[in-house]
């Protein structure tokens, strides 16, 4: 049996268990960490973009949005230029940069333009265009 179907199976059952239904079919192959398969337990189920950033982002960007330097790089967030655009931090998180992973599947539109606004709002930063799920729609 494939290692994604037993996964959805678990998480299945267990989602099942605490009473929350499952659209997972046993039968149907799942990619690893499939938000279909998370979102029991995932940060992925928030709507703002201040709650995202503190379940997901700050792990690697820190809490202070500062950055760091360790097991890979992570770009400050603080204050920074390449935000002035705001497709460029939408096309990143959708497909990824350097060591950042894309999350086109795991963030819907109004999402990623909640994430985008709020660190485009945030951190130092000060730009007013707010981005919205049309537009990110249109960067998928």
């Amino acid at each position: 049996m494939n290692k994604h179907i037993f996964a959805a199976r678990i998480l299945g059952g267990l989602a099942l268990l605490a009473g929350v239904a499952t659209s997972i079919r046993a039968n149907e192959a799942l990619p690893p960490f499939s938000p279909r398969v998370t979102v029991f337990f995932s940060p992925f189920v928030h709507r703002d973009g201040g709650t995202i950033f503190r379940a997901v982002c700050q792990g690697c960007h820190m809490p202070d949005a500062k950055g760091a330097t360790g097991a890979g790089s992570y770009p400050a967030l603080v204050a920074n230029a390449k935000l002035a655009s705001a497709a460029y931090p939408a096309i990143t998180i959708l497909k990824g940069r350097h060591g950042m992973p894309a999350f086109a599947d795991y963030f819907d539109d109004a999402q990623v333009a909640a994430i985008v606004n709020y660190v485009r709002t945030h951190f130092d930063n000060h730009y007013a265009d707010a981005l919205t799920a049309d537009d990110v729609k249109k960067l998928r």
